[in-house]
């Protein structure tokens, strides 16, 4: 018969491994009762950063304006970029986004419209500028934004105006031409489509979003998931509410709103451009001073005759200013011609474009300048 083989542990073995059992749970309990005293600092500031904010805010000649004040907020994440450590510095521009949104409800809450549904890619731009703790209104159309703002129902709206990948939002284009609203800030989001479901790829039959979305990872669906038929929604938030009630569907959406509606990532990052980004104009009325680091936006006619554009553009040349985005609509009604949007960096205060739009004026049938506004970076 084989010897078994003898599992005893010695006696100076039990001993170090119970003394090792002892080091860690005094060294976890010496843990505990620091991250208890440190939470109760961390609340103890948090208040009084909230409270002071809080009280500089009602000082200030115009309260109202300080509610929505961009310039100041970039200031403050550039500070907190250069001091991120541990801590990711999205998570703690998220923290601080969120005392500065509760801190400013105190005086009051900043009315904002949006393309809704919760947790759409405007959703989340919106969250990014105002917080949550600002009324966040979800509406059904771009045109709805805009109109929610011109009636004074929100002081704020925030609707999408141009993707790197597709280009142009025509409808929010259009409204500009409708309303006399301005854009008085920008949100750039890169955008991160996910295939979300409940049920693993090979059985998806359908995939829902929204037409743009569905676009933007067109290749991808297209060699990785041939046998799927795609549906466009209105809204990739409405895909992942489908994904969640029909067997065998699935939603191209971002990840929060896998997290919202309870759906897997089936697969990360399906986009085919990897640089996508989403840029969001906030509209409303107000006029914001130059940073130095502004974008202008314009709209402009010029008579439909053959050089008057080519000369238009010329002015930013002569200026020296970069011209960054042009778009064109025909006109409405029986008159020939066209409606240009632009987009080029500097403030309508600066001397340059001044000078420049000065010289605009004097060739176009019509001139609108609807905003200059801080420039943003994308955030991820």
């Amino acid at each position: 018969m084989a010897k078994k083989k003898s599992t005893n542990i010695k006696p100076r073995e039990k001993s170090a491994t119970k003394s090792r059992s002892r080091r860690s749970s005094k060294s976890l309990g010496s843990l505990q009762s620091k991250l208890k005293k440190l939470d109760r600092e961390l609340v103890k500031r948090l208040h009084e950063r909230a409270k002071l904010t809080t009280e500089y805010l009602s000082l200030l000649p115009d309260p109202q304006r300080a509610l929505y004040d961009p310039v100041a907020d970039d200031v403050l994440w550039n500070q907190l970029e250069k001091q991120s450590g541990a801590l990711p510095f999205a998570a703690l521009r998220g923290i601080y986004r969120e005392l500065l949104s509760a801190s400013r409800r105190a005086i009051k809450a900043s009315r904002v419209a949006y393309l809704g549904p919760q947790f759409s890619y405007t959703h989340l731009a919106a969250i990014e500028r105002f917080g949550k703790w600002s009324d966040l209104i979800p509406v059904n159309t771009i045109a709805a934004v805009f109109e929610e703002v011109n009636r004074g129902h929100a002081e704020y709206g925030i609707v999408p105006i141009e993707n790197s990948t597709d280009g142009r939002i025509v409808d929010t284009l259009d409204m500009f031409t409708r309303m006399p609203l301005r854009i008085c800030g920008e949100v750039q989001i890169a955008v991160n489509h996910n295939l979300l479901a409940r049920c693993v790829r090979s059985e998806i039959a359908e995939i829902y979003s929204k037409p743009q979305a569905l676009s933007q990872c067109r290749d991808w669906l297209s060699r990785n998931m041939p046998q799927s038929r795609l549906i466009e929604v209105t809204s990739t938030s409405t895909a992942a509410q489908l994904a969640r009630e029909k067997p065998g569907a699935a939603a191209v959406a971002s990840r929060q709103a896998g997290i919202e509606y309870d759906l897997p990532v089936v697969a990360a990052s399906i986009q085919d451009n990897e640089e996508n980004v989403t840029r969001f104009a906030v509209i409303g009325d107000d006029v914001l001073a130059s940073t130095g680091s502004d974008r202008t936006a314009i709209l402009l006619q010029v008579p439909h005759r053959p050089g008057s554009l080519a000369d238009a553009i010329g002015v930013f040349k002569k200026n020296k200013l970069n011209l960054t985005w042009i778009e064109s609509f025909p006109l409405r009604g029986p008159e020939s011609g066209y409606l240009f949007f632009l987009d080029f960096e500097g403030h309508s205060s600066d001397t340059r474009t001044k000078r420049a739009l000065g010289d605009l004026g004097q060739q176009a049938i019509r001139l609108e300048i609807l905003g200059s506004y801080p420039r943003s970076e994308p955030l991820g």
